[in-house]
């Protein structure tokens, strides 16, 4: 009988210890993330762009070199977009749009992009700083690893075309 309640003790004193061993997909998300922060790319969580949006996702980032800033735009996934949105291509929709037309060396990634992303991946957008992806980490980093190249030509494309030029930094340090 002391035995049994030793047992019970032992089993009580390791079983939170188990809860906090990270299950599979956490295992995934955490190989890719260091995969892809390797890569360049920063992963944050962060409140994403959606009008009542709760809680926080998963945002991969590209940045821009910082004197080539990117232009602003936003294009949104059918199951987030509102009737008001302006239809772009492949189920996507322009939520901001840029003020300037994408240079024509943007358009093959940004199609091979928008075909072939995860069905969970929400928003594809960019600023001055960064071009970004707001998804739900579906994909392991093999598959995800596919898309690194046409996420890199992407922004290779659109560095160096702000929606406005004249609020670039310039290249000069501060006078004193």
């Amino acid at each position: 009988m002391a035995w049994l309640i030793i047992l019970v003790a032992v089993m009580l004193v390791i079983s939170p210890l188990l809860w906090l061993k990270p299950n599979p997909r956490q295992k995934r998300v955490a190989r890719m993330r260091t995969a892809v922060s390797r890569a360049g790319v920063t992963v944050k969580l962060d409140k994403p762009p959606f009008h009542e949006a709760r809680g926080v996702m998963p945002h991969y980032r590209w940045p821009y070199p910082p004197q080539q800033p990117g232009p602003d735009f936003t294009l949104v996934r059918d199951a987030e977009a509102g009737p008001a949105l302006k239809p772009f291509r492949h189920g996507w929709y322009w939520r901001f749009e840029p003020l300037r037309p994408l240079p024509a060396a943007a358009e093959a990634p940004l199609e091979a992009l928008l075909t072939r992303l995860p069905l969970d991946a929400s928003v594809l957008e960019s600023n001055r700083a960064a071009l970004g992806l707001w998804w739900w980490e579906s994909q392991d980093t093999e598959r995800f690893s596919s898309y690194l190249e046409d996420f890199t030509a992407l922004r290779d494309a659109l560095a160096g075309r702000p929606d406005h030029p004249e609020k670039e930094v310039p290249l000069e340090g501060p006078r004193v």
